[in-house]
C-alpha cells in the first residue's frame, strides 16, 4: 500500500513538472493574426474521397497575400499540394466522375478556363491545359454533369457582336479591340448614362457580365446571354459566388440569376431564369414569381426539383430568405419552410432519389448547420408527425456546405470567434431516413438528445500551433429584455489574463449593416479577441435590425435608425456594467463601421458617456449619402423613399432629416477617430470628410485616418496593420 502512494505520489509530481514545462498562453498580437493560414474555397471530390481547398498565406514585409491550392483525402492523412494549380489560381472544382478538374489561371492571356486530368486514387494532377481563350477573360467555371462543356462568366460589351462558334472570332475581336482602344487613350475621362455606373469599390463601365458555354472537346465559345444589357449573374445584393446558376444534371438545361429592370440600382428583384442549352435559339424563361429577389438555384441530383433563395418583397435587400422547391414537371413553386422565422443563407443538395437538403441559417450568434428531409417535408401526412427539420451543429458558423455522394459526410467550413476557418466532416448518414432521424411533433428538431448527428470530424488543421500559443478567452452571452418587451441578446469576451479583481476598461463594438449580427465567427477585420488582447473588455449587443432573431426583429430598424437599435445597445451596454463589477464604466470607447459607423456618429450627438469613438465608413448625413451611393434601393428602403418625397415636411416626419447625425452637432463633445476610404461607393468618403470637418470645427479633439487605396473594408496588409494601431492608440489615450 505503501509503495503504491509513493508511486502515485512520484505521478503527481511527474505531472506537475510537464504542466510546468509548458510554456504560458500568451495574447494574441496582430503580427500572430496576420501569420495566420486564411482558408478559403473549397470543393469536394463527387466520390467522397477527396478535399481541395486554398489557402492564403500573408506577408506583412512584402504587402502581399498569397493563395495556393491544397489536396487532402477526406478519410485522413497530410494535405498535399495540387500540382498543376500555380499561386494565385482559383475555382478549382471537380467533373462529375472524378476524373478530371478544372480551374482558373492568368498564367498565359489573362484569366481562362484550364482543365486537368484528376487521378482520384492517387490524388495525382497532370496535363493542365487552357480550355479556350476569351480576351474579356474567364470568371465563375461550372462543369456540365456530363463534362461536354464548362459554363463561365465573362464581361463583354453588349453591342459587339455575340461571341458563337460560327461567328469567325468577330465578337472577341469587337471586345478586345474596344479594350485596347480604352487603354491607349490618353482621356481617362467615362460618360454615363445610366445607373448604377459603380459598385463597391469599381466604376462598372459599359461592360456586363455574361454567361458563356465553351465545349471540353473544342473550345468552341458560345455567349448564353447575347447582347443583354444587364448582368447575368445580377450584382444584386452583393457580387455572386460562381456564376450564380446551375445545370441540370442531364446537361439540357442551365438556371441562372438576373435582375431584368431597367434601372438596377434601385431593384433587387432578382429572378430565376432558365434556358434549353440543347436549342442554340431558345430563349431563357422565367420562372420565378417573387417581386423581390430570388437567388442561387441548384437542381435535385434526379433533376425532379430547382430550389433557390427568394425574398417576398421588392425593394428590400435584408428581407428574409425563404427556400423555394420548384417542380419542373409541374411548373409549380413553393416555400419550404413557411415556419422558419430566420434567412436561409445558403444550401446544398444531397444526393439520393429523395435527397436532403441542407443549410445554413443564422441563429443567435450562431450560424448552424440543418437538414431538410424531403420523406417527411413534402408528404402529404408526415409519418407519425415526424419533423422535417433538423438541426445538426450548434456552437460556430458553418458555410461551403458539401455532401459526399455516399451520404456519409457533409464536408463544411466552420470557424468561431476564436478559431480561424478550417473544414469539418458532419455525420450525415442517417439523414434522409424519416424513421430513424427526425423526432416526434417539433417542426424543427434540435439534437440534444440525438448524439448520433452530432459528430464532427476535422479535416484541415490550418493554425492549431499557432493557436495552442494564444489566450484567446472565450466569447459569453447574455439576455436583457427591452421595455416593449423585446428579448435582445449580447455578448462579452474578456481580456486574457483576467483577473476579476481589477477594474477594466471597455471596446464597445458596434456591427454594421444594420441587418447583420455579431456572433461566433472569427474575423480579420473587426476581431473582437484582438481588440479584447491589450487588456480591454469587449462588449457587443445585436440590436432591433440584427439577423438571427426572427424577420420582425430584423424589420425593427427599418425606418428608425437612431431609435430602438440605439436604446437596445445603450440598454445593453448598462446591464452589462451591471451585472460585470468588473467592467470600468468610467473608461469605455464606441466603436463602429458602415451602420456601426453611422450609430458612432449618431451616438456622438445623443450621448457622453464615451470616453471616445471610433466612426469606420460611416453615414454623416442621410441626404447627402443618398446622392451619392451606388445602390438606390437600400435607402429608398430604409428610409421610407427619397428625401425630395419629404421637402416642405418638419424635420420630425423627415426621416431622411430626423435620423441623420449631422443635425445633432451641436451635441458632438466626445474625441472622436473617423476613418474611411477613397474608393468606398457604398458610404462615399464625403460622408467621413464631412464629420471630421465638423469636428475640427467644433473643436472636438478628433483624427482621421484616410485610406486613398481601400473601399469600404480596410484590406491591404499593412494598412490594416495601420487600421488596427491606430484605433488601438486613440481608445488607448483616451480609456487609459
Amino acid at each position: 500500500m505503501r509503495t503504491s502512494l509513493i508511486k502515485l505520489a512520484s505521478a503527481f509530481v511527474l505531472a506537475g513538472s510537464l504542466c510546468s514545462a509548458q510554456p504560458a498562453k500568451r495574447p494574441m498580437t496582430f503580427e500572430d493574426m496576420m501569420a495566420m493560414k486564411r482558408l478559403g474555397e473549397t470543393a469536394v471530390s463527387p466520390d467522397g474521397k477527396w478535399l481541395a481547398y486554398s489557402v492564403t498565406a500573408v506577408d506583412l514585409a512584402q504587402n502581399t497575400r498569397t493563395t495556393e491550392w491544397r489536396l487532402q483525402k477526406i478519410e485522413g492523412g497530410d494535405p498535399l499540394k495540387l500540382a498543376v494549380a500555380q499561386a494565385g489560381d482559383s475555382g478549382v472544382q471537380f467533373s462529375k466522375d472524378s476524373k478530371r478538374i478544372l480551374f482558373l489561371s492568368g498564367r498565359e492571356t489573362g484569366q481562362q478556363v484550364w482543365l486537368a486530368d484528376f487521378d482520384e486514387e492517387t490524388g495525382a494532377a497532370s496535363n493542365a491545359k487552357k480550355l479556350a481563350t476569351i480576351s474579356t477573360e474567364a470568371d465563375g467555371a461550372k462543369w456540365s454533369a456530363d463534362g461536354h462543356f464548362v459554363v463561365f462568366t465573362s464581361s463583354v460589351y453588349p453591342d459587339c457582336p455575340a461571341i458563337a462558334p460560327d461567328d469567325g472570332g468577330a465578337g472577341d475581336r469587337c471586345n478586345a479591340d474596344r479594350d485596347a482602344a480604352k487603354a491607349a487613350s490618353k482621356v481617362k475621362a467615362q460618360i454615363f448614362t445610366e445607373l448604377l455606373y459603380r459598385h463597391w469599390n469599381h466604376l462598372t463601365g459599359d461592360k456586363r457580365s455574361h454567361l458563356f458555354m465553351a465545349s471540353t472537346s473544342t473550345g468552341a465559345l458560345r455567349d448564353l446571354t447575347p447582347n443583354d444589357k444587364h448582368d447575368v449573374p445580377t450584382v444584386y445584393p452583393t457580387d455572386p459566388v460562381g456564376c450564380g446558376c446551375d445545370i441540370s444534371p442531364d446537361s439540357k438545361e442551365l438556371a441562372f440569376m438576373k435582375n431584368p429592370d431597367p434601372v438596377p440600382a434601385t431593384s433587387t428583384s432578382a429572378q430565376i431564369y432558365t434556358l434549353d442549352l440543347t436549342n442554340p435559339a431558345a430563349k431563357p424563361v422565367k420562372i420565378s414569381t417573387s417581386a423581390g429577389g430570388n437567388l442561387n438555384p441548384a437542381y435535385s441530383p434526379d433533376g425532379k426539383y430547382l430550389a433557390w433563395r427568394s425574398q417576398a418583397r421588392a425593394g428590400y435587400e435584408s428581407d428574409k430568405f425563404l427556400l423555394f422547391l420548384y417542380d419542373r414537371a409541374e411548373k409549380t413553386e413553393k416555400d419550404l419552410l413557411p415556419k422558419l422565422d430566420t434567412w436561409v443563407d445558403e444550401f446544398a443538395w444531397g444526393p439520393g432519389s429523395n435527397p436532403p437538403i441542407y443549410f445554413t441559417s443564422g441563429e443567435k450568434g450562431e450560424s448552424p448547420v440543418f437538414a431538410f428531409d424531403q420523406i417527411a417535408g413534402l408528404s402529404e401526412h408526415r409519418p407519425n408527425s415526424w419533423a422535417p427539420v433538423l438541426r445538426l451543429t450548434k456552437e460556430g458558423e458553418y458555410g461551403s456546405l458539401h455532401p459526399t455522394a455516399d451520404g456519409r459526410l457533409l464536408i463544411a467550413t466552420r470557424m468561431t470567434v476564436g478559431t480561424p476557418g478550417e473544414v469539418v466532416g458532419l455525420d450525415s448518414s442517417m439523414i434522409g431516413h424519416t424513421a430513424r432521424s427526425f423526432a416526434h411533433s417539433a417542426d424543427i428538431a434540435v439534437p440534444d438528445a440525438i448524439d448520433e448527428v452530432k459528430k464532427e470530424i476535422a479535416i484541415t488543421h490550418l493554425n492549431d500551433s499557432l493557436l495552442a500559443q494564444l489566450d484567446l478567452p472565450r466569447m459569453e452571452d447574455f439576455w436583457f429584455t427591452e421595455k416593449d418587451g423585446t428579448k435582445v441578446q449580447g455578448f462579452l469576451i474578456r481580456p486574457p489574463g483576467f483577473d476579476a479583481t481589477k477594474k477594466y476598461p471597455v471596446k464597445f463594438l458596434i456591427h454594421g449593416g444594420p441587418q447583420g449580427a455579431w456572433g461566433d465567427a472569427w474575423s480579420y477585420r473587426w476581431n473582437a479577441e484582438l481588440f479584447a488582447a491589450n487588456g480591454y473588455v469587449v462588449v457587443m449587443i445585436n440590436p432591433r435590425g440584427s439577423t438571427g432573431y426572427g424577420q420582425a426583429f430584423v424589420d425593427g430598424v427599418n425606418g428608425d435608425w437612431g431609435g430602438k437599435p440605439f436604446t437596445d445597445l445603450m440598454d445593453g451596454l448598462d446591464y452589462a456594467e451591471q451585472h460585470n463589477n468588473f467592467i470600468d464604466k468610467t473608461r469605455e470607447c464606441a466603436l463602429g463601421a458602415s451602420y456601426g459607423g453611422y450609430m458612432a456618429n449618431w451616438i456622438l450627438g445623443h450621448t457622453n458617456r464615451f470616453k471616445c469613438i471610433v466612426s469606420h465608413d460611416g453615414m454623416f448625413d442621410a441626404e447627402s449619402a443618398f446622392g451619392t451611393t451606388e445602390e438606390d434601393w437600400f435607402n429608398i428602403w430604409e428610409f421610407k423613399g427619397h428625401p425630395w418625397d419629404y421637402y416642405g415636411r418638419p424635420d420630425a416626419e423627415n426621416p431622411f432629416r430626423k435620423w441623420s447625425p449631422s443635425l445633432s452637432a451641436k451635441n458632438f463633445k466626445t474625441p472622436t477617430l473617423v476613418i474611411h476610404g477613397q474608393l468606398d461607393y457604398r458610404l462615399d468618403v464625403s460622408e467621413g470628410f464631412q464629420l471630421f470637418d465638423t469636428l475640427q470645427l467644433l473643436k472636438v479633439p478628433s483624427k482621421m485616418l484616410y485610406f486613398p487605396d481601400e473601399g469600404h473594408w480596410v484590406m491591404k496588409p499593412q494598412n490594416s496593420q495601420l487600421w488596427y494601431k491606430t484605433v488601438n492608440d486613440w481608445v488607448d489615450e483616451w480609456t487609459k
